[in-house]
């Protein structure tokens, strides 16, 4: 019986390459595109990130995004036996809906097999934490049922926070209200905000300056339960923020599990050029 991991391309991640537990299950992913005028990006992890953000930052048009198709997500499926699909949060695109479709199809067109669609109520590398977990429950050997309830149940004490030096492409796309937009960027003032429960965005601080903002981040870590935990944190096109961020979190939890990286399309569309998301377990 084969087992496949499924998700959109907003997880960041075009294969479980390094991630302990993959070889006991495929993995497929939906790219989302990053559409602005006559230009498309598709996030399948081939997209000039810089091009990309070069470009959206100079345009004066509206730009936007497209969410996986149901075919996309059944081909994700990998035509495995038991899926787990994990989308991005629902409140932001139309992927989760998608993704649902997709698995009443796939499970009429197949009798017996059986999709768990998540919810990820979240993006990046809160939406990783996820799937390191699926993979690490699915080496384990537990069943499907338990998988998708251990899931669920781990989903409680995964968190997002992000730190972004502009709020436009958010704003433009009715994510966040323009007037919190127009605090990011203006005299080097960083928005932090966190992903609520229900998926939206809430912001929580700003202030000027990077030192500023990291002690953002980890003051809501903190608040969170953070205590040492798995942290995963994506940057656009800023790897020494990031790895400025995470020297703080080892300094103060010597074992913590640390891992940075760079931010794929749709989270670098959204996040653009300096921005900072954190996904962390706390409690």
């Amino acid at each position: 019986m084969q087992r496949a991991i499924a998700t959109d391309s907003s997880a960041d991640l075009t294969s479980l390459e390094g991630i302990p537990g993959a070889d006991a299950v495929a993995f497929g992913f939906a790219p989302l595109k990053i559409n602005a005028g006559e230009r498309s990006f598709v996030d399948d992890g081939t997209a000039d990130i810089e091009d990309m953000v070069d470009y959206l930052a100079s345009y004066d048009g509206r730009s936007g995004t497209a969410c996986p198709s149901v075919g996309e997500w059944e081909a994700a499926f990998r035509d495995a036996d038991e899926v787990f699909a994990i989308t991005m949060t629902s409140t932001l695109s139309a992927g989760h809906d998608a993704a649902v479709m997709a698995k009443d199809s796939y499970e009429a067109a197949h009798p017996g097999r059986r999709v768990c669609v998540i919810d990820s109520l979240s993006t990046g590398p809160e939406m990783r934490l996820l799937i390191e977990k699926l993979a690490e429950l699915s080496a384990q050997g537990a069943s499907f049922d338990d998988v998708c309830a251990a899931l669920r149940a781990y989903q409680g004490r995964t968190h997002l926070v992000f730190a972004l030096q502009s709020l436009t492409n958010l704003a433009n796309n009715g994510r966040v209200k323009p007037a919190v937009a127009k605090l990011a960027g203006f005299l080097g003032v960083r928005v932090t905000a966190r992903a609520s429960e229900a998926g939206d965005i809430e912001p929580i601080a700003k202030g000027r300056g990077e030192r500023r903002a990291l002690a953002a981040i980890l003051d809501e870590m903190r608040s969170r339960g953070y205590d040492g935990g798995k942290v995963r944190v994506s940057h656009v096109l800023d790897a020494p923020l990031a790895e400025r961020l995470a020297a703080l979190i080892r300094a103060e939890y010597p074992d913590a599990d640390v891992a940075a990286y760079p931010a794929g399309g749709l989270c670098s569309f959204y996040a653009e050029r300096g921005g900072l998301l954190v996904g962390y377990e706390g409690a």
